[in-house]
């Protein structure tokens, strides 16, 4: 077992390295503290990958935050978790203004454009990986297509879907063995409690200066909403932040969520830090009485606040049940049909993501070569090894270089 100065010097180069998704970041982590450092088990780690997947959020993260609460208790998990988000939180934020400040130059333009494309092979690539993971069974693919059509087609919101399908995948699931149940474990409210008043305490302070009804408020009341339904990864829940700011509210156009993807995707950490783009954006299109500048900072911090603290409160609150949530076989049907909307969700932002950058002024004016860019990347992406922080400034290139 490392010492507390040892793991957090760990954690904290993990967050600066930890680039390529979360899988990459698992398996990094994987091969650090499983086969070089041998900090846990095999099978421990499996274990704790399986109950990350169960909850809602970024499971990386939350294996990160876990596998430091294991070592450390909570003062580890801390360390743990707010070494992997904070460089890519301030790294985020620095690109966010120099988007703001140069996104309209011609130049910046064009190597946002190829970005862009890539960010679209991209996330096809990510419906591949997770729909060949996900869709293993006719129920699933039927699953996945309604829930498809229901995004897409009928619009029907997000979060409706994801109950559908949850309450559909419990009452199919088929009913396993029951697992050894163990001594009794007592609850830890007290996690429950402090997570509470830590998400209480910013919801106060803005409602109190800047009135509940202000746009900070209900950024900070959207984003806790869509952390509580980020099955599926940064991705899926892109779908149900893209509906309701893009769509609905028009706090932030399509184009300006692409290029958000576009930053986060060259950052270290979890890719969901692209909601702290998108809150960004929001307070800077909707500053209201405050100048761009803080209203945009502003949102952004409440944003990535939002986003991250409930993984913090499931590992610290759920940690102590890990052997008999991953051991129920109702949960695991629930969690697959909620995996198959995952896939779903993914198609549709793909959709929309596609829609905004090959088709940008309409049916009459599709960008032939950025969809050639986006198959070259997406053929590269499926079809080689070669890492994706080496895709993303080759398509930027190209992007340029497609201008010229």
């Amino acid at each position: 077992m490392p010492t507390r100065a040892e793991a957090l010097r760990f954690w904290l180069r993990l967050g600066f390295i930890s680039s390529g998704g979360p899988a990459g970041q698992i398996a990094i982590m994987h091969r650090e503290v499983v086969e070089l450092r041998r900090w846990i088990d095999e099978a421990a780690f499996l274990r704790a990958l399986n109950f990350c997947t169960l909850l809602p959020g970024p499971e990386a993260l939350q294996l990160a935050i876990y596998l430091g609460w294991r070592m450390h208790g909570v003062a580890g998990g801390l360390a743990a978790g707010l070494s992997f988000i904070l460089p890519a939180a301030f790294l985020l934020l620095g690109l966010s203004f120099l988007y703001v400040a140069f996104g309209e130059v011609p130049a910046v333009q064009s190597a946002f454009a190829g970005l862009k494309a890539v960010v679209i092979a991209m996330i096809l690539h990510a419906v591949w990986k997770l729909g060949r993971r996900a869709l293993g069974s006719g129920l699933h693919v039927l699953i996945a297509a309604a829930a498809l059509v229901a995004l897409v087609v009928l619009s029907v919101p997000f979060p409706l879907v994801v109950a559908v399908a949850g309450l559909a995948g419990l009452a199919l699931a088929r009913s396993g063995p029951s697992p050894a149940a163990g001594s009794a474990l007592a609850f830890p409210w007290r996690s429950l409690l402090v997570g509470l008043l830590l998400w209480l305490l910013p919801a106060v302070a803005v409602w109190t200066t800047l009135g509940p009804g202000s746009l900070h408020a209900r950024v900070y009341g959207f984003f806790t909403q869509a952390a509580l339904l980020t099955w599926g990864g940064a991705y899926a829940v892109l779908a149900y932040v893209n509906q309701a700011l893009v769509e609905s509210l028009q706090w932030v156009t399509a184009s300006q969520a692409v290029a958000g993807l576009a930053l986060a995707e060259t950052t270290p950490g979890p890719l969901i830090i692209v909601l702290q783009f998108m809150g960004f954006m929001a307070g800077w299109n909707q500053a209201g009485p405050l100048d761009p500048a803080t209203s945009a900072t502003l949102a952004a911090a409440l944003a990535s606040y939002a986003t991250f603290l409930p993984s913090f409160v499931f590992i610290f609150v759920g940690a102590p049940y890990v052997e008999r949530l991953t051991s129920n076989a109702r949960l695991a049907g629930a969690l697959g049909a909620v995996t198959a909307v995952a896939v779903a969700a993914i198609a549709s932002v793909a959709i929309g993501f596609g829609r905004a950058v090959l088709l940008p002024e309409g049916v009459g004016h599709f960008r032939w070569p950025l969809a050639v860019l986006a198959l070259i990347a997406l053929a590269v992406l499926t079809r080689t090894r070669v890492a994706s922080h080496w895709v993303i400034p080759a398509g930027a290139t190209a992007g340029w270089l497609l201008e010229l």
